[in-house]
């Protein structure tokens, strides 16, 4: 017996790894030829490397659960895939490592389901539709919405457009969904405000559907949320209106109020497209307004001054090469008109800013042509009335001008003066004398 049990510690390792043939010589069998003992090749080489590898074969054991079917190119299971990795991560302990291994790999799973779903083709990389002229994007890191699925907009998997009009953004994949017809089109089109303070029609009158999609709505949520756009006064699904606020042009012209409202999607476009374009003709609209803001008075007579000054430059040599009418290059209209204003000017004064840099571009002016150019200097007018004082300048506060022959006198003089104008008189003077008797 003592025999047999040298013979059996000689020729196993570990006495508890029983085979067959142990079997046999403890049960009196044939002794098996003697072997030698072979000693493990690496004994104690199990690493147990914190290292986590980052592995995109999908044919592995990602989630300690056999999913030895998934095949990468099968969408269905690549989902049940992602489905399993987020139970997983829901029941590991949080903060764990096995769960942080676990979120990269469901992030990486996503990643292979987006390119089965989206596989890369050389899109074009300009897309005309609905008068939309859409521009590809290049940025993989800004983080945007598409305005068509409401969704996150990821710059490094997924193609996406904007429209240089309108700047509609929007998925590739989105892009045969679009109903939407370009806003700028629209403001080349049609480029007037509404000007009723949000004229409500009811959502009886809408057939309880979005004002733009149609999509059924209610105030109470069901199926689709209503909301009321300020500047239409229309309601519109949660699709089609994100809570977005903009100033609403009527409200500001008739209250003078400056409030932001929120408004729908295409109405924030139309209105931040049509901020800074002249379209409000105050006088006409609402004259009132002029007898209360008394900044808008003051911006009138900047403006009144700066036409006046007008010929004196395009006729100045030096102020053509000094280009001084560039100054207003932002608002070319308050060099052809004075009572033309762009909601973007009426929010300037309100703030103050326009008052300030408009008085600073007029004194640049007037200092130009009193003071520094002999040639402008050189057009200015004598009292013809008085025959005193110095030299007299159309825009000078203390002045009056002739409406038929634009002399200048002081305004003392002109008023107090029942007579004609010298200068008209001299005019009428010299025609009589010129016709044939």
């Amino acid at each position: 017996m003592e025999e047999r049990l040298a013979i059996f510690r000689q020729t196993r390792l570990n006495p508890f790894d029983r085979g067959e043939e142990e079997d046999d010589v403890l049960h009196g069998g044939k002794t098996p030829p003697l072997r030698e003992a072979k000693p493990e090749l690496f004994p104690e080489t199990r690493t147990h490397s914190s290292d986590r590898t980052m592995d995109l074969g999908l044919a592995e054991d990602h989630f300690s659960r056999p999913m030895s079917s998934i095949v990468a190119s099968d969408i269905e299971q690549l989902k049940m895939a992602i489905e399993e990795c987020k139970k997983l991560i829901v029941e590991l302990p949080e903060h764990s490592e096995r769960q942080k291994d676990t979120v990269v790999k469901l992030i990486h799973l996503r990643l292979k389901l987006q390119e089965l779903q989206d596989p890369e083709e050389d899109e074009p990389n300009l897309r005309l539709l609905l008068e939309h002229r859409f521009s590809k994007e290049k940025s993989k890191s800004v983080k945007q919405t598409c305005d068509k699925c409401s969704t996150i907009i990821w710059g490094l998997i997924q193609t996406w457009y904007t429209c240089t009009g309108c700047y509609y953004r929007c998925h590739s994949k989105c892009m045969n969904l679009i109903t939407k017809p370009c806003v700028r089109s629209k403001v080349s089109h049609q480029s007037e405000y509404q000007l009723s303070i949000c004229p409500e029609i009811g959502l009886d009158r809408q057939d309880y559907r979005c004002a733009e999609c149609r999509t059924p709505i209610s105030l109470r949520g069901v199926p689709t949320e209503a909301r009321q756009c300020d500047y239409t006064g229309q309601y519109y699904c949660s699709t089609c209106h994100w809570n977005d606020t903009a100033m609403v042009p009527a409200r500001v012209i008739h209250n003078w109020e400056f409030e932001s409202r929120k408004v729908c999607r295409s109405s924030m476009r139309y209105l931040a497209l049509m901020i800074s374009r002249p379209v409000l003709k105050l006088k006409e609209i609402n004259p009132l307004l002029f007898n209360f803001v008394e900044e808008l008075v003051e911006i009138r007579k900047l403006r009144q001054d700066i036409l006046l000054m007008k010929p004196y430059f395009i006729t100045c040599k030096e102020a053509m090469e000094a280009r001084l009418l560039l100054q207003l290059q932002d608002r070319q209209h308050f060099v052809e008109n004075d009572d033309m204003y762009s909601l973007q000017d009426l929010i300037d004064i309100s703030s103050g800013r326009l008052s300030c840099s408009l008085t600073e571009i007029h004194t640049t002016f007037a200092k130009h042509i009193k003071l520094d150019c002999e040639r402008c200097q050189a057009k200015g007018f004598v009292c013809e009335l008085c025959k005193e004082g110095d030299i007299l300048f159309p825009f000078d506060s203390h002045t009056s001008v002739c409406h038929d022959c634009s002399a200048v006198f002081h305004r003392d003089c002109y008023y107090d003066n029942s007579t004609t104008c010298p200068r008209c008189a001299r005019m009428t003077d010299r025609k009589q004398d010129e016709e044939p008797a």
